[in-house]
């Protein structure tokens, strides 16, 4: 089979947004391999025309905004719907409805899913492509789902976690298992939640497929010497499950210690005013910077002058910012939760601390600090784990390799 000729539409709650770049990098990576991918977003793109890059606007160009066709677009998609399939048209709406069971504001979420869905699929049907991929089970793969019920097109999902594992009957994650052609997983934890809620007889649609980054692109620095203060960074949306508190009470640690650091935050997000008034508190003006989103052809900047990178998170799936950390020679310092000792085993590639222990945190943070050596020997080491197991060519063809297998017949 040519690779050509598979197409593949992808669904995707928000599209380009800041903190979801590997989707970009994936769709580029699937078409330079013969791939063709359409994109199909909820809502627009997360910043004004003006702060994207040059990539960003380019992709934004093709790109279906399920909600900014209005009104007008959801009347014209329904009525081409029903019009041409009034059976499947009234299953879906019918479907929807069931998943809002007895509640009656998940009643009015499903029939808002359902307008939405039929949108989807009549831009999939207008495109002639017959099978939708989306990132992340969540609402917009409810969406998906409805919409596979109302048009005859089949569904895939890359499951990143944990969110979804943490509230499985909200997210209706035993019904998306079951309509689903193909599941993906970004690591093995994420497999093994799937496999926790659904029989073996389900396990053949999983496939473990990494995500990835540029190890070119994100090149080692020229110099590895500390700097004076020590530069700490976080990169990541300011949430409470990404910690930012803890990493901010391990600097306050150090700082009471008598250590020169300063941790630049980069993001944004709820957490980010109860983080400024934690830092003003604690006297911290000056030694922690909240930078505010950057994108990603300035983010390389903030690497470059980092002397350990450091993410406290209490939930993720596989984090993409420690990888890009690693690429570049930076040690890192997170937390021994769900998939993060997939990539980095702890004392070889980076060092691993309890979720919620700025003690520990800070403690290894200093470690750094004080030997030279284990910077250089982590950071080294770091790289070496991105390319081989988490370079982003390679992860992409191996997904394509996936999608070639489990989308067989629907190539045309």
């Amino acid at each position: 089979m040519s690779p050509s000729s598979l197409r593949i539409a992808y669904l995707i709650s928000r599209y380009p947004a800041i903190s979801h770049t590997f989707i970009l990098r994936e769709v580029l990576e699937l078409r330079r391999l013969g791939i063709e991918i359409g994109v199909t977003s909820i809502n627009d793109v997360d910043r004004p025309a003006s702060q994207l890059t040059a990539e960003e606007r380019a992709e934004a160009a093709t790109v279906f905004y399920v909600k900014k066709a209005g009104l007008t677009g959801a009347v014209r998609a329904h009525v081409r719907t029903v019009l041409a399939s009034p059976v499947r048209y009234f299953q879906g709406a019918w479907f929807a409805l069931r998943l809002g069971g007895s509640d009656l504001r998940r009643i009015v979420m499903s029939l808002l899913y359902f307008a939405e869905a039929v949108m989807v699929g009549d831009w999939m049907r207008s495109r002639r492509f017959r099978h939708l991929h989306v990132h992340f089970a969540t609402p917009a793969a409810t969406v998906a789902l409805i919409m596979t019920r109302t048009f005859p097109f089949t569904l895939s999902i890359t499951v990143h976690g944990p969110d979804e594992f943490y509230d499985v009957p909200g997210y209706l994650l035993e019904e998306k298992i079951r309509g689903s052609r193909l599941l993906c997983t970004i690591g093995l934890f994420a497999r093994s939640q799937l496999m926790k809620i659904s029989p073996a007889s389900e396990w053949s649609k999983i496939e473990v497929t990494p995500l990835g980054v540029d190890h070119g692109l994100f090149a080692p620095r020229s110099s590895c010497a500390a700097g004076d203060p020590f530069e700490i960074l976080c990169v990541g949306r300011l949430t409470p499950a990404k910690g930012q508190h803890i990493l901010v009470s391990a600097v306050r640690r150090l700082h009471a210690e008598g250590r020169r650091v300063r941790l630049r935050l980069i993001g944004d997000g709820p957490d980010r005013t109860s983080l400024e008034q934690v830092v003003r508190d604690a006297g911290l003006a000056g030694h922690v910077i909240l930078e505010g989103s950057v994108n990603q052809d300035r983010i390389r900047d903030f690497y470059r002058e980092a002397d350990v990178f450091a993410l406290a998170s209490f939930a993720e799936g596989i984090p993409v910012v420690l990888m890009e950390a690693m690429a570049m020679e930076i040690p890192c310092v997170t937390t021994w939760i769900t998939g993060i000792p997939e990539l980095i085993r702890d004392s070889i590639d980076g060092l691993l601390v309890p979720p919620s222990d700025d003690i520990a945190l800070a403690a290894a943070i200093a470690r750094l600090m004080d030997d030279p050596e284990l910077r250089r020997r982590l950071g080294e080491a770091g790289r070496r784990r991105i390319i081989d197991k988490y370079d982003l060519r390679a992860n992409v063809e191996k997904l394509a390799q996936v999608y070639r297998t489990h989308l067989a017949e629907l190539a045309a």
